[in-house]
């Protein structure tokens, strides 16, 4: 019986197998009725989360928490990146409406701090910069005190595409490097760790042209390979290029078919990321085996509207 109960703990949703994880990488939390009020909406506007989409281990707890971090612009990824547990190939036409239902998740949740994500785009003249805009206005139509933070793909490094989505007035902009560049190869093969960097500091600028305050964000998973001086000069890449706020968190594959996990980053080693991270001089850090980059936004959040 013992056996039969852990083989099913090391089993994934679609029944395969995970990684054997270490004790503080085992979180339970029970579903309540707030939880199953999130699904039900969900599913009545037809939105979709990373929260699902990525099979991210928090989201027991932000659904019970009354929160999500909606995915637009489809559930299918133009990119293959082998980390990533969302689903890829041709995606489906745009939804003009989903705006507007993100608006209304967003009103009827009382969201304090709204994180809106997206799959990548790259089939989009603009990358789906336009329908980031349009979700950026509507929730502030519907929600006017809530602060509005994107987490955005690369627009494959096109600045008009970010210059899109700053004029709707998001208050965080957030695009991760996710991991070290020597990776990428392995990781994100249609990624570039420069052109990455590219976007935070164009973003950064076009805030400074246009005299608003707007945090830019950024986080890396841990766990993958990488040494503790690429760590170090990724952080430092960040700071150069002007980031603000950064995440650091565990990795883990989403089945066996996905990048392996090489090693697990004990609490300890993430609390000296996080110091290194603030000696650097980020606003904000969140660094910790659950963290992700949208994981408790609000907490992580250093200004106010």
């Amino acid at each position: 019986m013992m056996e039969e109960k852990e083989k099913k703990r090391e089993e994934s949703p679609k029944g395969k197998p995970y990684e054997r994880r270490p004790a503080w990488l085992r979180k339970r939390v029970r579903a309540n009725s707030r939880a199953q009020g999130v699904e039900g909406l969900l599913e009545e506007l037809g939105l979709s989360t990373v929260c699902d989409g990525a099979h991210c281990p928090n989201r027991p707890e932000c659904f019970a928490k009354g929160t999500a971090t909606f995915m637009i612009l489809g559930e299918r990824c133009t990119r293959n990146c082998r980390f990533c547990a969302v689903a890829h190939g041709g995606a489906g036409p745009v939804r003009v409406e989903e705006p507007l239902a993100v608006a209304a998740a967003a009103a009827r949740l009382k969201l304090r701090h709204v994180v809106v994500t997206s799959v990548t785009r790259d089939d989009l003249p603009d990358g789906g910069a336009g329908h980031f805009a349009a979700t950026i206005r509507a929730i502030r139509e519907a929600v006017p005190t809530a602060v509005v933070e994107v987490l955005t793909p690369d627009f494959q490094g096109d600045m008009a595409a970010v210059e899109t989505v700053l004029a709707a007035g998001p208050d965080v902009f957030n695009h991760n490097v996710e991991t070290v560049p020597r990776l990428y190869a392995a990781v994100r093969p249609q990624a570039d760790y420069r052109r990455s960097l590219a976007v935070l500091t164009g973003a950064r600028e076009i805030a400074r042209r246009r005299g608003v305050r707007l945090y830019t964000k950024s986080g890396l998973m841990v766990g993958l390979g990488e040494s503790l001086e690429e760590i170090a000069q990724v952080l430092a890449d960040l700071r150069a290029a002007g980031c603000d706020i950064v995440t650091i968190g565990q990795y883990l594959a989403p089945s066996k078919d996905h990048y392996p996990v090489a090693r697990f980053v004990e609490p300890t080693e993430f609390d000296a990321l996080a110091a290194q991270a603030k000696a650097l001089g980020f606003a904000a850090v969140a660094a910790g085996p659950f963290v992700r980059s949208s994981y408790q936004a609000e907490a992580v959040f250093p200004g106010k509207r």
